[in-house]
């Protein structure tokens, strides 16, 4: 093709010019089209930040081994949101142009200041109704200090549970324990089991972060997650902030072991599809939607620009505002770098406008990054500016040395061997993820 030698009539050349590869004639309407597909994947850029995460308490009743947040004992003081920050971060909140809000609260364990997240969801759904908004809102829990007050309250105002379980007990254990040394595995399960009494499991869902000891039971976490009644499982790898980044040599793996464990799962997962239980693994449908069809996802990791500040935004206990969730534990741990101001003392404008997170997103573009602009996955994934800074302290970073890097690949290459594979079960299920249906129900719609 480089050469001109490729002859027109040829099938590989017919192929490169229906995808809009290649072009003959008529550029014009093939940049055109090609400029609409484009649009469609940069439509996140449309809802200017959608997603505002919540810190109310950095106080927790858990000292998990990866904790990210670098959260406070329980009975310490100063870690709170008081009212005046709540009602100001929701004024602010509301401003965003975006006509969908999603609010997540966050911790620490955000039911150790109940009273303050119960009136977050009371005044920002009565200001979003002035304001013509859609709310949501999500609470991030480790469940384990619940009621069945809470459950209720909870169930009438709408709102989404998400909570952590690393898999059976003695893996969730390991994992996940309170300040005294005992896991928090029974209480949790405990837990989920009245929280379906007041909520539709459809609106609770949980994650798993996978650290070293993990890494040798990828079926028994699936098996645990079909126990509990779960459709979906989330893989995460660790984040290297907070307590993760204290303790890697004891709970820290390599970027190749994680890509092993990553394939039992997901082939384990597909496997238990193909016995009639739907159960997706969410990250992976989320590189689907993103691989087989022309839609952008709201996933703020997986974005170019980058989605810190333009599609999700944290506010801190005391007020401080930063473009992600990352910059908040980089805050954390010393590093006050990516701090966009404060909602006590800087207006909407100020905040969203400022240098710090224009620099952020100027030097967020895939397109012009080294070792991101000649990249086959490119269009499929995204920039993590924050996190490059704490490895290389610099937002660029260096991509082929990046562990995210390599774990992002050695994912979009194993699920591209199973798409060039067109193994229709495989297949089948893929779809059914995509949308939402079980694979009985994709396999009659083929037949159709």
């Amino acid at each position: 093709m480089i050469s001109y030698d490729l002859s027109p009539n040829a099938e590989v050349f017919l192929r490169l010019k229906a995808k809009h590869f290649i072009a003959e004639s008529l550029l014009e309407p093939a940049i055109e089209l090609l400029s609409v597909k484009y649009r469609t994947k940069k439509a996140f850029l449309s809802e200017f930040t959608a997603l505002h995460m919540f810190v109310v308490t950095l106080r927790c009743n858990h000292k998990c081994s990866y904790c990210h947040a670098s959260s406070k004992d329980m009975g310490e003081k100063g870690y709170d949101m008081n009212i005046n920050t709540a009602q100001k971060a929701v004024d602010i909140c509301l401003k965003s142009p975006a006509k969908s809000i999603k609010i997540e609260f966050q911790g620490g364990e955000p039911l150790l200041n109940y009273q303050i997240v119960k009136y977050i969801i009371d005044y920002a759904s009565k200001e979003a109704l002035h304001r013509e908004k859609n709310i949501q809102f999500v609470l991030c829990t480790n469940l384990t200090m619940i009621t069945d007050e809470m459950l209720k309250y909870f169930g009438d105002n709408n709102v989404l549970i998400s909570t952590s379980l690393d898999g059976p007990k003695h893996v969730h254990n390991f994992n996940r324990h309170y300040r005294g040394g005992n896991g928090s595995f029974d209480d949790v399960i405990e837990s989920l089991d009245r929280a379906r009494k007041y909520i539709s499991p459809g609106r609770i869902s949980a994650l798993m972060t996978t650290t070293k000891y993990s890494l040798d039971y990828a079926q028994q976490i699936v098996d645990e997650y079909i126990k509990n009644g779960f459709s979906s499982i989330f893989v995460r790898s660790l984040n290297p902030f907070g307590y993760a980044f204290l303790k890697t040599q004891q709970i820290g793996y390599s970027a190749s072991e994680f890509i092993s464990f990553y394939k039992k799962i997901l082939e384990y997962v597909i496997a238990k599809n193909l016995k009639g239980y739907f159960i997706e693994e969410a990250f992976t449908s989320i590189l689907l939607t993103r691989i087989l069809t022309p839609l952008s996802t709201g996933f703020v990791d997986l974005q170019f620009p980058a989605g810190n500040g333009i599609s999700g935004v944290i506010y801190d206990y005391n007020g401080n505002v930063y473009p992600s969730d990352e910059a908040r534990m980089l805050a954390q741990m010393g590093d006050n770098n990516f701090c966009l101001g404060n909602i006590n003392s800087n207006t909407y404008e100020e905040l969203f406008f400022c240098k710090t997170l224009k620099n952020i997103i100027e030097n967020s573009y895939a397109e012009i990054l080294p070792g991101c602009s000649d990249c086959a996955f490119q269009i499929y994934c995204g920039v993590d500016p924050i996190r490059n800074y704490l490895k290389y302290k610099d937002i660029i970073g260096n991509i082929p040395t990046s562990e995210l890097c390599f774990i992002h690949k050695g994912m979009f290459r194993y699920l591209f061997e199973h798409i060039l594979q067109n193994n229709r079960d495989t297949m089948d299920v893929f779809w059914s993820w995509l949308t939402g249906r079980n694979i009985s129900e994709i396999r009659t719609m083929s037949k159709c």
